[in-house]
Formats: C-alpha cells, sequence, structure tokens
C-alpha cells in the first residue's frame, strides 16, 4: 500500500505542473513499486527494424517464397540479438507492382487483377512466419497484401502491415488511410506526407511510431520520407521506427529516430537486407529530458495556452505595414 500511495502521489504531482490527465502522467512510471516502497526504473524495449529485398511480381511463387524466407532469416537474427519486436517493410511479403497487376499492362496503370496473386503461397508462408514469431517469442510487424471477398473488390492496392503476437496470432492489422492517386483501399507508404497521421498518434500518448514504406518506386525515392519521419519524431518526441526496402538503403536506409528528432541506428547503405537493433529506452537523460518537458509544453501550447495573450483590436498591432 505505500508504494502504491507513493506512486499516486508522483503522478498527480506530475499531472499537476504539467497538465496532463491522470493516465497520461501514469504512462511516465511506468515501473514496478517494491515492498520497501521505492519504484524502481522500467525496463526498455528491444526493437529490431528490417530492410528487406522487392519482390513485385506476386506471379513469381519463387520470389514470393524467397521474401518469406528472408523475413525468418532476419526474425532469427533479431531473436540472437535480444529484440521483443522485429519491424519490416512494406510489401515485405510481396509489393505488386501496378504494371505488373494491371489489366491494361504492361505500360498502362489500370484496374488491378488479383487473379493474378498467388494467395496460396502467400498465406502458406505467413503461416510459416507466424509459427516462428510464436517460436521466438517475438513480436512481428511486416507488410503484407490484404485478401479482399470479390464482393468488396477493389481496383487499387490492397497492402496492409500485420502485427503478429509473440503467440504467433494476428493481434492486428493496419491499412494505410491516406493514399497517393494510385493506391485505393490499403497501403502504407505515403503516409509520411501527412502530419496529421503523426499528430494523432501523439494526442493516442504512443511511444513509438512503426512507419513502412517501399519507397516512391524508385531508388532513392524513399529519402523524402526518412527526412519527414525524422521530422515527425521531433514534433511528437515519440520514438519512429522506419522500415523501407533495401533498394532504397544507398539513400535512405532503415534505422530508428529518437524522440529528439536524432537517428539512434541505420541499417547497411549497400542495397542488402538487413536489420538493425535499437533499446528504446526512455530513461535516458536526453530522452527524458525531451519527454518530461517538450511534449508536455507542445501539448499545452497546442491547447491554446496562448489564445489570452492574443493582443486584439489595436490599431499599431493590425497594422502589418510597421515594425
Amino acid at each position: 500500500m505505500t508504494a502504491n500511495k507513493n506512486l499516486k502521489r508522483r503522478v498527480r504531482a506530475r499531472a499537476a505542473k504539467t497538465g496532463e490527465s491522470y493516465t497520461t502522467a501514469l504512462r511516465h512510471f511506468r515501473s514496478t513499486a517494491g515492498g520497501d516502497g521505492k519504484v524502481s526504473a522500467a525496463k526498455a524495449m528491444r526493437l529490431a527494424v528490417a530492410q528487406t529485398t522487392l519482390r513485385e511480381d506476386p506471379r513469381r511463387i519463387d520470389e514470393l517464397r524467397e521474401a518469406a524466407c528472408e523475413v525468418r532469416r532476419l526474425m532469427l537474427r533479431a531473436h540472437d540479438e535480444g529484440a521483443k519486436l522485429a519491424h519490416f517493410p512494406e510489401g515485405a511479403t510481396c509489393s505488386p507492382h501496378k504494371l505488373v497487376m494491371s489489366i491494361d499492362g504492361p505500360n498502362t496503370v489500370g484496374p488491378s487483377d488479383w487473379d493474378r496473386f498467388e494467395w496460396t503461397v502467400v498465406c502458406d508462408e505467413l503461416a510459416n512466419t507466424a509459427e516462428l514469431a510464436a517460436r521466438l517469442k517475438l513480436w512481428t510487424v511486416l507488410g503484407s497484401v490484404h485478401q479482399l471477398p470479390e464482393a468488396i473488390d477493389i481496383e487499387g492496392d490492397r497492402r496492409c502491415a500485420g502485427r503478429v503476437s509473440d503467440q504467433g496470432a494476428v493481434a492486428t492489422r493496419y491499412d494505410e488511410r491516406l493514399l497517393s492517386n494510385t493506391k485505393i483501399g490499403c497501403a502504407l507508404g505515403m503516409e509520411a506526407h501527412y502530419p496529421e497521421v503523426f499528430g494523432e498518434y501523439e494526442r493516442l500518448d504512443v511511444d513509438c511510431v512503426l512507419f513502412s514504406s517501399t519507397g516512391e518506386g524508385k531508388p532513392g525515392g524513399a529519402q523524402s520520407f526518412a527526412t519527414e519521419v525524422q521530422g515527425h519524431a521531433a514534433a511528437n518526441s515519440y520514438w519512429v521506427s522506419f522500415s523501407v526496402g533495401a533498394q532504397q538503403s544507398p539513400i535512405a536506409s532503415a534505422g530508428v529516430v529518437s524522440p529528439g528528432g536524432k537517428w539512434v541506428a541505420r541499417c547497411p547503405a549497400d542495397g542488402t537486407a538487413a536489420i538493425v537493433v535499437v533499446d528504446l529506452d526512455d530513461d535516458s537523460a536526453e530522452i527524458a529530458a525531451v519527454l518530461q518537458h517538450a511534449r508536455p509544453w507542445r501539448r499545452r501550447a497546442r491547447a491554446g495556452l496562448y489564445v489570452p495573450h492574443f493582443v486584439r483590436a489595436d490599431p499599431r498591432s493590425d497594422d502589418r505595414a510597421t515594425f
């Protein structure tokens, strides 16, 4: 009881100081109280972020199986390095090229013919991947393609990111909400362009956002995404894991951005499939300062902290032609 009261006292004190709700303030004390009444620091979460080889033809059974084998090899490496979560790019199982899928192709983008997709093979490989996640006790987020009933068929993309638990079950699936002109339905890679998506996650008080992409369809196309997610991390004071296709790595390799907006680790910039492992540790002095000061201050500012101080109906202030 003493430890619990001590924790509640500290949470209430933080909430009063920062203006946060009790629930939000509590998240900054993710810890366990011992019998001596002291609160011990929470352990860091070890994350592995990957870059994988882009494969764009879902008719090629050999390539689909190679993609799955590559994912599982990297999962094993992530496990060997102590990761609890492995994050893979958009289209890690396959990233169907719009010209390959187009019924008007191969030179014109038209409605997609999803009968060209080897669904049985992909489903089989996803089951094998989920089985490995359970064996390794490794949470795994990887980009795949979602099969829809023909009754609600769509003409564009069906890409998604599935989150497989450490028990091998699909915990949830994320479908992109803001899309490019040629992506109607589910995808992931364009959302770096939309700060409102990342702002929503800040309001939900997340600690880390997992951003998956293949890039923009050409070598080096992910550079703008890398710059944008670095800015989103800094503006919202949370970690961002940036996972892209390996072909993008010479200019924008996969990696992790800290809540202060700094790259803390990157995969090799050599075009090869790889992982990098990072401890998401909020207890470091630099990260703690950002979370304890920058993030609460931005919230108060966004909530209208300065509105009462605006000068209105003042002739000198309204005259924009003078200093």
